[in-house]
Order: structure tokens, then C-alpha cells, then sequence
């Protein structure tokens, strides 16, 4: 059963025996965009990454092998940003989500935001947040 709770004004989904795992301000330069500067000029991109997992195997054993690598999954997302190009932030934060499930098979679920600072003129960001779990990203649900 799911336990719903509040986070800075956001309702979010917390599994139960599950922790959570967060990448914060990943800043990435790439492409980005529909229109044509931003199909041609890398922008900064501002990507944030929370992971639900269990953790307890790895608190127990102090063993790297039983922890996820969170090093693995974010030089794959940056790889993934500085190489593609998408048109939508839609497309990017998804890709992303997808990224960092495959990327470690402990990896139940995650929340990725994907932020383009420069976007607006008078907005700090403009971004999107999603939540996905494993069974919705490889089609098991």
C-alpha cells in the first residue's frame, strides 16, 4: 500500500520500504527546444532526479555491490542530455525517467524534473515534474 504525502506544496507518492535517493541540480548544456536558436545553441538544462529504492541491504553490508549506483545512473543522463536533441521537455524528462530505471534494477521508482532556466523571460524556469514507476516504464503493470 502507498502512503501519500506532501512535499513543498506537491502531492507525491511514497512506496512503503522504500527510500529515497536524489540528484539535485544536475545543470547539463544541449539541445533542447523547438525553435531555431534552440535547435542550434546548447542551453543549460537543470535536471533533478529522486530514486525510490530499498536501501536496507546496502546500510547493512557497507557493500558498493548492494547499493545503487547513483554515480552510473547520472553520467548516463548527462551522456543522454549533452548527446540528444529533443524538441520537448515532454520527451527529455521522460527519456530521463527511463534512464535512470534501467539503470539499476533496485530502482522502484522515480521523480525527474527537467527545468529550462532561460526559457521565459520573466520566469526563473519553466520545467516539468513527473513521477513514474518501474512496472509503468518497462510495461509490467
Amino acid at each position: 500500500m502507498c502512503n501519500r504525502s506532501e512535499e513543498q506544496g506537491k502531492e507525491i507518492v511514497q512506496q512503503p520500504h522504500l527510500d529515497k535517493i536524489r540528484i539535485k541540480d544536475l545543470l547539463v548544456r544541449g539541445i533542447l527546444g523547438i525553435n531555431p536558436d534552440e535547435r542550434k545553441n546548447r542551453q543549460d538544462i537543470l535536471i533533478n532526479v529522486t530514486i525510490w529504492a530499498d536501501t536496507r541491504a546496502a546500510a547493512a553490508s557497507d557493500a558498493i555491490e548492494d547499493a545503487v549506483n547513483y554515480k552510473t545512473i547520472t553520467k548516463a543522463i548527462l551522456a543522454h542530455t549533452e548527446n540528444g536533441a529533443p524538441m520537448l521537455v515532454e520527451r527529455l524528462v521522460a527519456e530521463v525517467a527511463r534512464i535512470a530505471v534501467l539503470g539499476d534494477e533496485r530502482v522502484q521508482a522515480v521523480e525527474v524534473s527537467v527545468e529550462k532556466p532561460t526559457a521565459l523571460r520573466f520566469a526563473g524556469s519553466v520545467g516539468i515534474t513527473i513521477y513514474r514507476t518501474r512496472a509503468e516504464l518497462l510495461g509490467t503493470e
